[in-house]
């Protein structure tokens, strides 16, 4: 099942109400259940499509493909780094990043922060499921790649890190 076809049968499930669906075939077996409580984060903006490889269910209220927005959280920085020296934190699968755990909850890492390895620097939900993402490396986190409620894909960088 291609990435296209998927999202509209999410598109398609999400607009039926239905708050759980099981589809096996020959091919693959897909099960989709919301959590009712979930209230989702909702953009008043929109520009271009997401990309078609970044699968997103909709919440119960059909909510837009958040766009990307200009971001305030990453710090001017005197000059663009150089990535030949900073070390790609990637994204370990397809879902929407987010950099905090609410709305109102302060971001995990921020531009500047020093981090462990296997702390906590971002969430990806794929599916209603929210997973940690956990830094695979020691150091200085030197720039954000992604904007938050952004898709991202799998490999993705999400952030340049200088190792310590």
């Amino acid at each position: 099942m291609k990435a296209k076809e998927l999202q509209e049968l999410l598109d398609f499930i999400a607009k039926s109400g239905l708050n759980k669906v099981n589809i096996e075939t020959e091919e693959f077996k897909i099960s989709v259940q919301r959590d009712p409580s979930y209230k989702p984060v909702i953009s008043s903006s929109m520009s271009a499509p997401a990309p078609a490889a970044a699968p997103q269910v909709p919440a119960p209220v059909a909510a837009p493909v958040s766009a990307p927005a200009p971001t305030t959280t990453t710090p001017a920085t005197t000059s663009e780094p150089s990535e030949s020296n900073y070390q790609a934190l990637k994204a370990p699968m397809i879902g929407t990043f987010y950099r905090s755990n609410s709305p109102d909850s302060p971001a995990f890492v921020n531009v500047g922060d020093t981090v462990e390895k296997g702390q906590v620097i971002c969430i990806i939900e794929a599916m209603k499921l929210f997973n940690e993402i956990e830094a695979e490396a020691s150091g200085r986190i030197v720039k954000a790649l992604v904007e938050n409620s952004s898709p991202v894909e799998y490999d993705q960088p999400l952030f340049l890190i200088e190792p310590m």
